[in-house]
């Protein structure tokens, strides 16, 4: 991973990857938007209201995943002192919270019909909700220093720290009684989910991964920016005061 580790050879490799990401994030979420809105059929039990999965399940699915790939990059940043570790750490965290903070508005908006409840104190529902206050405490703490390198090392110990909280989200509906269904894509025995709603809802994971991938490589290419800029500047006060 040193290799990347120099910004100019980031840079060049992500204008490369770049068109390519957000050409399969809008090919694979518009596809899986007609699937999911249009071509799937209406579940037996829950009629059109299943249709909120094709958005719920992919962004359940995309904020524990950036919550450990930014964990990830905290822990490359603090074990091996990866230059671009904490910007990429820094660039995942906003679309993490924006994926969770999805994912608990269509969660509620999808249980209200079939729990008769907007929210419950559900296990799966509470760890998700401290998902997005870890995601949230992350992005207060690495701006809360007027050194950046301390804000990114504290924000980076929350987010190794945090990342128990992943395991958790995934694995409550087996460790304790919840009104969340278990899990009917990724099991033994394969998907327990009929082809004709398995097709968009991989399509739409598949666009939501695509997308964050882009809006990683933009956020990163701003991020090295403003490092540039505030060494800059630095050295320009350096200068004014000798």
């Amino acid at each position: 991973m040193h290799r990347f580790a120099n910004p100019a050879r980031f840079l060049r490799l992500s204008a490369i990857i770049l068109p390519w990401s957000a050409a399969v994030a809008a090919l694979c979420l518009g596809a899986g938007l007609w699937f999911g809105l249009l071509a799937s059929p209406a579940d037996y039990q829950q009629g059109d209201s299943v249709r909120i999965m094709y958005i719920h399940v992919p962004s359940a699915w995309m904020g524990m995943f950036c919550y450990t790939a930014m964990a990830v990059f905290s822990a490359m940043a603090l074990i091996w002192k990866h230059p671009l570790a904490d910007l990429l750490a820094k660039a995942t965290a906003p679309t993490g919270a924006a994926f969770t903070f999805l994912c608990l508005v269509t969660g509620s908006l999808w249980g209200k019909p079939m729990w008769g409840a907007w929210w419950v104190w559900d296990a799966r529902l509470t760890s998700m909700l401290i998902l997005l206050f870890l995601y949230l405490g992350y992005m207060a703490l690495v701006n809360a220093f007027d050194n950046p390198e301390r804000g990114a090392k504290a924000a980076a110990i929350l987010a190794l720290v945090g990342a128990v909280n992943v395991p958790v989200i995934k694995w409550s509906v087996d460790w304790w009684n919840t009104l969340h269904q278990p899990a009917s894509v990724v099991k033994m025995g394969g998907p327990a989910i009929d082809t004709t709603m398995l097709i968009p809802l991989l399509l739409m994971a598949v666009g939501f991964k695509a997308y964050w991938i882009s809006v990683l490589i933009l956020r990163a290419r701003a991020e090295i920016a403003n490092a540039k800029i505030f060494t800059i500047r630095m050295a320009q006060v350096h200068a004014a005061s000798e």
